[in-house]
């Protein structure tokens, strides 16, 4: 949508990741700069792609931009917001909406209007739905479709295969999106309501563990882009699999790093020495190396912001090759639940003396204090698993 530079941008600034721990959760709008808006970008002409677009949105181009946002009854300022939080380009004065962007608009300027939610709230669900469903769509036309339009026939073009293959794709796909979000929103609310208190649902405590593979810079020179993004994908894939299955979140993935989170010790020390059992049975992967911390955590748009992240992301920038480091709190927070003994002496003391063995999971080593940069110092431990 065209936008006036006179008025304000598109909304809230993006969360930053959990290395910087910063991200705005006032809702303050900032103007968006100029050089990161294309305010010639036009939509194709191209007739397949009008074609399939048609199918996707199905309906056809109707609106420019201003006639849109009259039909809904929304102020320009506030659907170029809209436009831009979604992560769409401006558009000129072309016609190239359709009825449904007269809907959407519609329906979250109506939640505003209801009272249900705050404009600046409203952006954020624009933003949030938007970078996440950008993300995925990416994925599936790079790595979905294309390998399913590859012709068939000698003769025939991947166009011409792509059309009818989206055609039946697509409510397939639409109904198992909604599922999933359904599931997800479902298992997210739970959580929320299990809170010990209203401030706990924004300020959580939490286990946060990095996850980062050694070297990779290096290997980033040596290996052929196929085989890096290979590695990439293998490595995101075991991740994720992991972390869900026992029961944390996957925060977000930045190649040879995850960020995920547990709202339990014993489940975050679980998935760490997990990923350094996979990755090192697999001949194929660098090193890995792991930090996690335990503390406040502030969760803005499916990411995590603060000194417990922070800590968590300088703990893994000084462990071992597979192995993995945790800070105090988290030690703590493990020897409170009976996971790990207070000290590995007193723990051997208790075994002599006791027929049954001890229910430690766990084992902590300390090491030596280090002052980490913007943090001050602290005091690492190893983690371990006990026999």
């Amino acid at each position: 949508m065209t936008v006036d530079d006179t008025t304000s941008g598109a909304g809230d600034r993006g969360a930053g990741d959990g290395e910087t721990g910063s991200g705005t959760s006032s809702g303050s709008v900032h103007p968006t700069p100029h050089h990161e808006v294309d305010h010639t970008a036009e939509p194709t002409d191209d007739p397949l792609a009008i074609r399939l677009e048609q199918l996707i949105l199905g309906a056809e181009r109707r609106y420019t931009a201003f006639q849109a946002a009259r039909t809904a009854g929304v102020s320009m300022e506030l659907a170029s917001r809209f436009w831009r939080a979604m992560g769409f380009a401006d558009i000129g004065q072309a016609k190239a909406l359709t009825e449904a962007d007269v809907l959407a608009l519609r329906r979250l300027a109506g939640l505003v209007e209801a009272g249900l939610l705050s404009e600046p709230m409203a952006v954020q669900v624009a933003r949030s739905t938007g970078q996440t469903t950008a993300r995925l769509a990416e994925w599936q036309i790079d790595s979905f479709l294309e390998g399913l339009t590859e012709p068939p026939e000698p003769g025939m073009t991947r166009t011409e295969v792509t059309y009818p293959l989206v055609e039946l794709l697509l409510p397939e796909l639409e109904e198992f999106l909604v599922y999933v979000w359904r599931r997800q929103l479902a298992a997210a609310t739970g959580r929320v309501v299990q809170a010990a208190d209203d401030e706990e649902m924004v300020d959580r405590r939490l286990a946060v563990g990095f996850a980062d593979l050694v070297g990779f810079t290096r290997l980033t020179r040596r290996l052929e882009e196929e085989e890096l993004g290979e590695l990439v994908e293998s490595f995101e894939t075991t991740c994720a699999d992991l972390v869900a299955a026992h029961g944390g979140r996957l925060i977000k993935t930045l190649g040879d790093e995850v960020l995920y989170a547990a709202d339990e010790g014993r489940t975050a020390a679980e998935i760490a020495l997990r990923l350094i059992d996979a990755m090192t049975q697999d001949e194929t992967m660098p090193a890995l190396r792991v930090g996690i911390a335990f503390g406040t955590v502030t969760t803005r748009m499916g990411d995590v912001f603060g000194t417990t992240v922070n800590l968590a992301s300088r703990l893994t920038s000084i462990a071992p090759k597979d192995a993995v480091l945790v800070d105090g709190a988290f030690a703590e927070e493990l020897i409170r639940t009976g996971d790990a003994p207070q000290s590995e002496a007193e723990a051997a003391e208790a075994e002599k003396e006791s027929e049954e063995p001890l229910p430690y999971r766990y084992g902590l080593q300390p090491m030596w204090q280090r002052p980490v940069r913007g943090l001050g110092v602290v005091e690492p431990w190893l983690l371990s698993r006990r026999a």
